[in-house]
């Protein structure tokens, strides 16, 4: 009996069990759904901030292309100084005369003038001939004034030398006699101031300093007080000569008895009378073309003016004060009525760079030479 009872309890209980385990696990499963599903959203938030970095991402591209514009900027500027190249003056196209054979060229040419211009003169002739012409080319050194003078005055010349413009009343001379003067530009000089290569205390003057050398002083010191107490002796060109024109406008403002005035002056027409007077002393001075420096350049020395030398690159930029235009004169109507003047002067024109440099002097710009070129063909129309 007490068995049967003890078994009674035994199968209560395990029925109990069995009908409490069922329940227990009901409970216990809400907290596990929750909590997984609760991680969910959160997994599922992130992916948006994962989808915000995108934006920025694509952000930083822009930037990256906007330097680009910044680039495409930059080529104008490196573009705009090409266009500025062809503005430089020797892109000028030269112009060209008809050919001149001087073998078919005859008759005489009459020339007198400019002693500055002679040389170059002298030279352009005497390839003239050696190409071939047959006639007398006369050139007399007498200065750019007499030179003026047998021209439009005494009407003896075909073409006059100068190392000066013409000026008016030598124009109105000219006309009285009916000629009407054309200007040929052929060259530049540099006036040149030279000493002694034995004078050791001057290299440089101002314009200033050279009216009182020429003028007003009369020993060295009184123009510098540290240059030697010995007088100045003075070689110029005469008052015929266009180079003494020049020198008299440029240092004395056209006042040439103030050049006239000074002491142990010596004046000449002859260029070469000059070098030699200034080689004869430590303390002469002169001036005259470049061209007749540069052939006595191992004795003489040329002073520099203003702080600027002479030399070709100083005459070309403009920076020397004392460079000066060279011409030669002519009228339409002797070139008509004389040929080989025309032809002359053709020659001159056309061949007169390639000789200028060897004379002592310096080729006009392109611009100038058209001009002369143009003032030919006019004249021969």
């Amino acid at each position: 009996m007490r068995r049967l009872k003890f078994a009674s309890l035994i199968l209560v209980a395990l029925v109990l069990a069995s009908c409490a385990s069922p329940a227990a696990p009901t409970p216990t499963q809400p907290p596990v759904a929750p909590p997984t599903a609760t991680p969910v959203p959160p997994t599922a938030t992130p992916v948006p901030p994962t989808a915000t970095p995108v934006p920025p991402t694509a952000t930083p591209v822009l930037p990256t292309a906007t330097p680009v514009p910044p680039t495409a900027t930059r080529v104008p500027p490196t573009a705009t100084p090409v266009p500025a190249k062809p503005t430089q003056p020797p892109a000028v196209e030269e112009v060209r005369l008809p050919k001149v054979n001087p073998l078919e060229v005859t008759g005489n040419i009459i020339m007198a003038g400019s002693s500055t211009v002679f040389p170059l003169a002298e030279k352009l002739a005497e390839r003239f001939r050696d190409e071939g012409y047959k006639g007398n080319i006369t050139i007399d050194s007498i200065g750019s004034g007499a030179g003026f003078e047998r021209f439009c005055k005494a009407g003896e010349t075909d073409i006059a030398n100068a190392s000066r413009p013409i000026k008016d009343s030598e124009r109105e001379a000219c006309r009285s006699i009916g000629r009407e003067p054309l200007e040929f530009r052929i060259g530049t000089d540099a006036l040149a101031v030279v000493v002694s290569r034995e004078n050791t205390f001057i290299t440089n003057a101002t314009k200033e300093e050279l009216a009182k050398i020429f003028a007003d002083a009369v020993k060295w010191s009184d123009v510098n007080p540290q240059w030697p107490n010995k007088e100045i002796l003075r070689f110029t060109p005469g008052t015929d000569s266009g180079t003494f024109d020049y020198f008299v406008e440029e240092i004395f403002k056209k006042d040439k008895e103030r050049a006239l005035k000074a002491t142990n002056l010596q004046l000449s027409e002859d260029d070469n009378v000059l070098v030699q007077g200034v080689l004869g002393s430590p303390y002469a001075i002169g001036y005259f073309g470049y061209a007749y420096y540069a052939e006595n350049a191992g004795r003489l020395r040329a002073l520099s003016i203003e702080g600027v030398e002479p030399t070709q690159e100083t005459v070309d930029k403009g920076t020397y004060p004392l460079a000066r235009p060279l011409f030669m004169y002519s009228t339409a109507k002797i070139m008509k009525e004389k040929p080989q003047v025309a032809a002359f002067l053709n020659f001159v024109l056309t061949h007169v760079n390639e000789e200028i440099r060897d004379v002592g002097y310096f080729p006009a710009s392109t611009e100038a030479l058209n001009a002369a070129k143009r003032a030919w063909l006019e004249a021969m129309k």
